[in-house]
């Protein structure tokens, strides 16, 4: 953990109109959150590595909030889908997110792109929580972290028949010029839509909570 890098980061997010926070460890993630909500609020998230490690997806299902909760026993796709759509009118989005940049940036990339398009537009609030590891240099060094860690961990996570669970690495890598948006063409791409979310219009609706431990992919 480079403190001086972290407390960069969030420097350049705030001048990004975007609200950041530090927590040292998961436990202390999880109270800054708790924190962060109200009682009976509407909250829902996308699906995160990160929220399951930190205990927050454990929070928001306690009872205390009106949860939408898309991980729910027996659910079906069209369950499912309606529960994204709801999304866009909860109070809160928890997140977190393929990469952060020095520069106060935020990288994902999306199969379904539920998650990228609650972060762009709509939930009142969004909190995104991620582990220093998420931080990069730049969006060239996020599309890569995206394309070498990310995607490929969470193709094999979601049992995606795609050549980066197989390999570790996007194909695209084996291109002189590859671009950030090339990529396979399986059935179970994960890679489909990207988001770079810079400097904000709505002042602090975005909140991102940086902890001082690698979490997630």
């Amino acid at each position: 953990m480079n403190m001086e890098i972290i407390e960069k980061t969030m420097a350049a997010l705030r001048r990004n109109n975007m609200q950041a926070f530090f927590a040292n460890n998961a436990a202390e993630a999880k109270e800054l959150v708790a924190s962060m909500l109200k009682k009976g609020c509407t909250v829902t998230h996308g699906g995160s590595v990160t929220l399951e490690q930190t205990g927050i997806t454990g929070l928001v299902s306690n009872g205390d909030y009106n949860y939408l909760d898309r991980g729910a026993p027996g659910i079906t796709r069209e369950q499912k889908e309606e529960i994204y759509r709801k999304s866009f009118f909860a109070d809160v989005y928890l997140t977190s997110a393929n990469a952060i940049t020095e520069n106060g940036e935020l990288y994902n990339v999306d199969g379904n792109s539920n998650r990228i398009a609650a972060i762009a537009y709509g939930p009142e609030s969004v909190i995104v929580v991620a582990g220093c590891n998420k931080i990069v240099p730049d969006i060239r060094a996020a599309v890569n972290r995206v394309k070498t860690a990310a995607a490929p961990k969470n193709t094999v996570r979601l049992s995606c028949d795609t050549p980066c669970a197989a390999t570790g690495e996007c194909i695209s890598l084996k291109k002189e010029d590859s671009a950030a948006c090339d990529g396979c063409r399986s059935e179970g791409r994960i890679c489909c839509n990207y988001l770079v979310s810079a400097q904000q219009r709505k002042k602090d609706r975005i909140k991102v909570i940086i902890v001082g431990e690698e979490l997630g992919y």
